[in-house]
């Protein structure tokens, strides 16, 4: 049965997910949710990692609370500066150095970044040394950068354990 469903709880969640994004149940949509349930994980199971990286669930809970704040601030802060003069503003590209080198805790670093409106990750340097994230306003770059490492970078290796 492993082998077939080598990720159940992951085959669940996807066939559910396809249902939800169609708003349907009929049988066609049931059986296309089925058929990507089983056939996706199927697929990808060789581009994971067999080693498991163990995560400390209760500081990951924390990290998500303040992930969701961080969000509704920054959506604050990002519709008072838009909805201002456009020269306010003043869009720019920074390097955050990487003391993370696990790839699972460096994707949570991305994709935080990204979630929080006004900045997007956009590269890992080829060393893996550096983050390059888009800032849509910027006023002190060292801030900027002293913050990810702090508020993100530090708690997710402490989550992740790297």
């Amino acid at each position: 049965m492993k082998a077939f469903l080598p990720r159940p709880l992951l085959s669940l969640l996807l066939g559910a997910m396809w249902l939800l994004l169609n708003n349907s149940v009929s049988w066609e949509h049931f059986l296309l949710a089925a058929l990507l349930g089983i056939s996706i994980p199927l697929l990808v199971q060789q581009l994971q990692e067999t080693r498991h990286q163990r995560i400390r669930l209760g500081k990951l809970s924390a990290y998500c609370l303040l992930v969701l704040w961080d969000i509704l601030v920054a959506n604050l802060q990002m519709a008072r500066l838009i909805l201002g003069p456009v020269k306010r503003l003043q869009p720019a590209f920074i390097k955050v150095p990487l003391r993370i080198t696990e790839p699972q805790p460096l994707v949570w670093l991305a994709g935080t970044i990204t979630l929080t409106p006004g900045t997007v990750s956009c590269d890992v340097s080829e060393d893996g040394t550096y983050l390059h994230v888009h800032v849509l306003h910027l006023e002190d770059e060292e801030a900027m950068v002293e913050e990810i490492q702090q508020r993100y970078e530090r708690r997710l290796q402490e989550i992740f354990l790297c």
